[in-house]
């Protein structure tokens, strides 16, 4: 059985071991291969029974290239990237980590409000630079201190890393709403379900914690920001595409959003021209809300398990059935 890591680089950059695939067939790990559609994806396919991706899609071009592809493992939650749909009609099963970040990506959202809060690097920057040692008060900030106590945070999206989320805004003594489209009783422990509107219009934190659906690509729009208390914060390390892009970036050079951290946009790597970049008040890292090791070593388990249970002919974690 042929095993074939697409683009390895980013699950492990050298602090996993592949070993454990490795003993379930004969494995080929390459760190990159591209992340657009490219020959070069079905020319390393190859032969391949089952392909490893992260983000290198698959699609039904290179599928009909690759007739002896027998299966697909998705280093991710998401598995956009792959052309499933076909696949299933192919008799391929997709398979992905349905959860392994939530504790993490929760804690990544609210680390993204604390440093919009108090701008600790910002202020340890001018420490070392020696604007402390050098200033005529005791002490100094340079930008407003936001106290979080009393607030109300608003989340879209309750699910997994969205109560994650909400178990630490509670602990902070803030006021947690939620939407979501789907109702549970451990929601309903951490949050107060209401509808978008009176989230959108009572928050002072905005997190979103949604799935990319139809009804979810673009939420956070011109009508929906006009709808927002004037300076509310924005957080998103879920999809971004769940933003309008512009309409974000107007909202925060006008001061009607007053900043905003993004973990996700809507293509990446992020490009040069996105009205982002430019905007005002605006914290962006690159899609690492997820990285941690120990939450990269789930993912690595949970591949190799569902690798496993293919070859023992009862797949799990299937996408496209």
């Amino acid at each position: 059985m042929k095993i074939v890591v697409l683009d390895g680089y980013t699950e492990n950059p050298g602090d996993l071991s592949w070993k454990d695939l490795e003993a379930l067939g004969e494995l080929m790990v390459y760190d990159r291969t591209a992340y657009a559609e490219d020959p070069l994806i079905a020319e390393r396919i190859g032969d391949a029974d089952i392909a490893v991706i992260n983000k290198t899609p698959i699609s039904r071009a290179t599928i009909d290239k690759c007739p002896n592809l027998k299966a697909i493992a998705v280093l991710a939650t998401g598995y956009n990237v792959v052309d499933y749909a076909y696949a299933k009609e192919k008799g391929i099963p997709v398979m992905n980590v349905p959860t392994y970040g939530t504790q993490i990506v929760g804690q990544y959202a609210v680390g993204l409000l604390l440093e919009i809060c108090s701008h600790y690097q910002h202020h340890s920057d001018t420490v070392k630079a020696g604007k402390w040692q050098n200033n005529a008060d005791w002490c100094y900030w340079d930008y407003p201190m936001i106290e979080l106590y009393g607030k109300t945070a608003g989340i879209i999206g309750l699910g997994r890393i969205g109560q994650a989320t909400a178990k630490i805004l509670n602990a902070m003594s803030m006021k947690v709403l939620a939407y979501d489209t789907y109702q549970s009783d451990a929601g309903k422990a951490v949050a107060e379900y209401v509808d978008l509107d009176t989230l959108l219009a009572q928050s002072d934190v905005i997190f979103l914690h949604c799935p990319l659906f139809p009804s979810t690509e673009g939420i956070i729009n011109k009508k929906n920001i006009a709808k927002m208390k004037d300076g509310v914060i924005l957080i998103n390390n879920s999809r971004g595409q769940l933003v309008v892009e512009q309409d974000l970036a107007d909202a925060l050079n006008s001061g009607k959003v007053y900043a905003a951290g993004l973990d996700v946009v809507s293509t990446e790597p992020i490009k040069a021209d996105n009205p982002l970049l430019k905007a005002k008040n605006c914290l962006i890292t690159p899609h690492i809300s997820w990285a941690a090791q120990a939450a990269r070593q789930r993912i690595m388990d949970i591949t190799v398990s569902n690798v496993k249970s293919f070859l023992d002919g009862a797949p799990v974690n299937v996408v496209n059935k």
